[in-house]
């Protein structure tokens, strides 16, 4: 009985970790599009200033 205990409270312990996880879903997108947008920049100017 004491090892399904275990199984369950890891169970509700990694759910309830991984809740800001999920919430942020939206930020990490957003985050993704502007080093996406830095490393364009970064590349367009390597580009112009390459000999």
């Amino acid at each position: 009985m004491y090892k399904n205990t275990k199984i369950w409270t890891l169970t509700l312990l990694l759910l309830l970790g991984s809740l800001p996880l999920l919430g942020a879903c939206h930020t990490t997108a957003g985050a993704g599009e502007d080093i996406s947008q830095a490393g364009t920049a970064i590349e367009k100017s390597a580009d112009k200033h390459a000999p």
